[in-house]
């Protein structure tokens, strides 16, 4: 069936309140965008932000009455730039689906969306739909971090995935011989993420073991990976060292590149650490605890 969108132009404070009243007023779906190329991370616990920039965007039935819909916004639409446009019927999930490849990190490590295969014979797959999950190697921070693990000898190698998202991380070092994982995050959807993705790509769930930061125990690894923001990873420093074995390899990733030398110096307390590598202005840090 056809539909028609309504974009709304708004900031960060009004945002939300225009989606809350655009669904009053029929909307079978609301999104919000970017309107301005500014990126927001993960967020901290409690927070829920928005850009400064935002467009709002409200998906009706083709066969609504827009005077109607306007009359019902005419208080959020005061002063603000907005505009009808009507979307072609069409397969919206294969379309979304087709946009996406399979993608290559290093030498071996692939990730592969729904209807693909690879054909290398030393391919190492871990089977993803990126945009389902918290993190799926579209980002460049994903990207540094799972190239970095294809040039690790991980075979029977343990590893903590701090922030795991979806998981992909510990999934790529499991599938590349690493035999335990302890996946950590605050938010237990990324944990139910984690635990999807694992039994997706065949990863023993009695070896991936998934927690909060707080429960964590006397845990450690030969690796660890936190791909989060700069301020967890500076407030969370001694409890990431503590969770790495002595000699064992650190990645951190989730930073710009203004923010990597702050962040070496922060964990040169423990750890003997390597020049950043930048993709895209996003770096990845990585080092040897001593």
């Amino acid at each position: 069936m056809p539909w028609i969108q309504l974009k709304i132009s708004a900031d960060s404070k009004s945002a939300e309140h225009i989606g809350d009243r655009l669904t009053d007023a029929g909307a079978l779906s609301v999104t919000m965008k970017d309107n301005a190329d500014t990126p927001v991370l993960e967020p901290l616990p409690g927070e829920t932000p928005l850009w400064g920039e935002t467009q709002v965007v409200g998906l009706f039935d083709a066969a609504v009455d827009t005077n109607n819909v306007v009359s019902q916004l005419r208080n959020e639409l005061h002063n603000r730039h907005y505009q009808f446009e009507a979307l072609e019927d069409k397969d919206w999930i294969r379309a979304w689906m087709d946009h996406y490849k399979p993608m290559k990190f290093g030498k071996h490590l692939w990730i592969v969306p729904t209807g693909y295969q690879i054909e290398e014979s030393d391919a190492v797959e871990i089977h993803l739909d990126p945009g389902l999950a918290f993190g799926t190697g579209t980002h460049p921070t994903t990207a540094l971090c799972l190239e970095w693990l294809d040039g690790l000898p991980l075979r029977y190698k343990s590893i903590v995935d701090f922030g795991c998202g979806s998981g992909i991380l510990a999934i790529a070092a499991m599938k590349l011989g690493a035999t335990e994982a302890l996946c950590v995050d605050i938010d237990p959807q990324a944990l139910i993420a984690t635990k999807d993705n694992a039994e997706r790509n065949q990863v023993p769930l009695e070896k991936m073991h998934l927690c909060y930061p707080d429960r964590l125990k006397n845990f450690q690894a030969d690796v660890v990976a936190a791909n989060i923001l700069s301020g967890p990873l500076e407030a969370l420093a001694p409890q990431i060292a503590q969770l790495c074995l002595s000699g064992g390899q650190l990645v951190l990733s989730g930073l710009l590149e203004e923010q990597a030398d702050n962040m070496i110096q922060r964990y040169q307390e423990w750890f003997d650490m390597d020049a950043a590598v930048s993709l895209e202005g996003w770096v990845r840090l990585t080092g040897s605890k001593r």
